[in-house]
């Protein structure tokens, strides 16, 4: 019987304890995507990658804390509140949104709640930029070109996360 409240609690303190790494490795990955003059989007999706992670390796009540406690470090701690915004709205969200989706089973049904999750994140940043930040978003193409321009980005970056999703159940789930 003490084995087994041993083994809880040590999977408890092993959740703490990874959730506080990846709420660091998340906050760190943020912090430089706002101080880093080139490559923004590949270290926030670095960053949003931390969130299946933490999914995959403890449970998603843990998953939740860190997302939060990243977002809210990194609202303290970062100078670009567009790029913790970004992660808020977006690539922090995206990696739980993707884990409830993904458990419908069905793919058509997935892609299409994953569009219009994107879809609504987008129109969102649209015009919170436009509302807030007038004169910064000026668009030299036509916005239907756009829209699928960035869909098809979206697709890509949601097929390169399940990869490294499928690749930690594999090979470092059992390691971390």
């Amino acid at each position: 019987m003490e084995v087994l409240i041993l083994d809880r609690g040590t999977n408890k303190t092993s959740n703490l304890s990874k959730g506080g790494l990846f709420t660091a490795l998340g906050v760190i990955f943020v912090y430089l995507s706002s101080i880093v003059p080139v490559n923004k989007l590949y270290l926030l999706g670095i960053a949003s990658s931390i969130i299946p992670l933490s999914v995959v390796t403890t449970n998603i009540k843990n998953t939740l804390i860190v997302y939060f406690a990243t977002s809210v470090i990194c609202l303290f701690v970062s100078g670009s509140k567009i790029t913790v915004i970004s992660y808020i709205i977006f690539f922090g969200l995206y990696g739980i949104i993707k884990y409830y989706i993904e458990r419908i089973r069905k793919i058509y049904i997935e892609f299409i709640l994953k569009l219009a999750f994107f879809n609504v994140v987008v129109l969102i940043i649209f015009y919170a930029y436009k509302a807030f930040f007038p004169g910064i978003i000026s668009v030299n193409m036509p916005l239907y070109i756009l829209i699928a321009g960035s869909e098809i980005v979206f697709l890509i970056y949601d097929y390169a996360l399940s990869l490294f999703i499928s690749y930690t159940n594999r090979y470092l789930h059992k390691k971390i």
